[in-house]
């Protein structure tokens, strides 16, 4: 009886622990590409700057016109530690989603407000779009340069 019992207690301890592995769900505040998290902030302005904590910052915004485009094609960050802020204040729902080298991150989905996804970026041309559907393909994208 005392062996169920132990055997009982650790079916009960590993249940618990085996939740919490990770997965490739897109839906997680992390992505793939080197920890990369995303968080609505309320941050302004428009031009590109050093963050605060290391790394560097470059915002973009959607259209505020509702228009499938954001202010910005092109983007340049230096190597490191980049976030990519984006302000959508137009009622249409948007995101950025940053792909290449390997990476793969994005926002939340946003309306009426701001998200930024930060993550390692080596140099090279990444990509960067709105994965909302149809967006991307209608123009919504632009190039992020990192030296």
């Amino acid at each position: 009886m005392r062996a169920f019992s132990l055997i009982a207690l650790l079916c009960a301890l590993a249940i618990p622990v085996a939740g919490c592995g990770g997965d490739d769900d897109d839906s997680s505040s992390q992505n793939s590409g080197g920890g990369a998290t995303e968080t609505s902030s309320d941050s302004g302005g428009g031009a590109s700057s050093g963050g605060g904590g290391g790394g560097e910052t470059v915002e973009l915004a959607a259209d505020p016109d509702g228009a499938l485009k954001f202010d910005k094609t092109s983007l340049t960050a230096k190597a490191g530690k980049v976030t990519v802020v984006m302000t959508n204040d137009s009622s249409i729902p948007h995101a950025v989603e940053v792909e290449g080298n390997g990476v793969e991150v994005k926002t939340k989905t946003v309306t009426g407000d701001t998200a930024q996804v930060s993550t390692k970026l080596k140099p090279g041309k990444y990509e960067f779009y709105c994965p909302v559907d149809g967006h991307k393909a209608a123009g919504m994208k632009g190039t992020l340069t990192v030296n």
